[in-house]
């Protein structure tokens, strides 16, 4: 390799390397979109989708509209939703503790318990779009961490008699 091979190597190198300084710089030099959360919380949150929760009837936010139906746990891919519903006694069985099922249950037109395993939701929107009386919405809690898993299951009915108590 010649001296003016490796002035031109050199060269080129040298270039590229201020190239690639001024782009950080200029990034560097520009007002951060990353919000960091202690110092300062997210205010666009209209376009947010967190867990799916329950709505409330008009009259009574503390009863959920669900007509435990099950059409929002068929169509989830993600089977993520779990809703069970008191089975009515069969002829012949004492009363005894209430045996729960899944959705669609005979007879059943509220449903018992409603678990939603946010680890699992893809946020596809598929069972809000399938409920029939529109019962499903997304939250607005961007807020939701914790380091385990366990805490990502949610009984939608407690949720929602929270959030009408408030």
């Amino acid at each position: 390799m010649s001296v003016s091979q490796l002035v031109q190597e050199a060269y080129t190198g040298l270039k590229s390397l201020v190239i690639g300084l001024g782009v950080t710089g200029k990034a560097f030099c520009q007002p951060g979109v990353t919000v960091i959360y202690p110092k300062e919380e997210v205010d666009n949150l209209a376009s947010f989708r967190g867990h799916v929760e329950l709505v409330g009837k008009e009259d009574d936010p503390a009863v959920p509209r669900c007509v435990a139906c099950g059409a929002c746990v068929k169509a989830c891919p993600s089977n993520c939703l779990t809703i069970l519903c008191p089975v009515a006694a069969k002829e012949g069985e004492e009363g005894g503790p209430v045996k729960m099922g899944p959705a669609p249950q005979k007879g059943s037109k509220t449903p018992g318990v409603v678990i939603v395993d946010f680890s699992l939701c893809s946020l596809c929107g598929q069972c809000a779009k399938t409920c029939p009386v529109d019962s499903l919405q997304f939250s607005d809690n961007p807020y939701m961490v914790s380091f385990d898993r366990k805490d990502f299951r949610i009984d939608l009915l407690a949720r929602l008699r929270r959030l009408a108590e408030q």
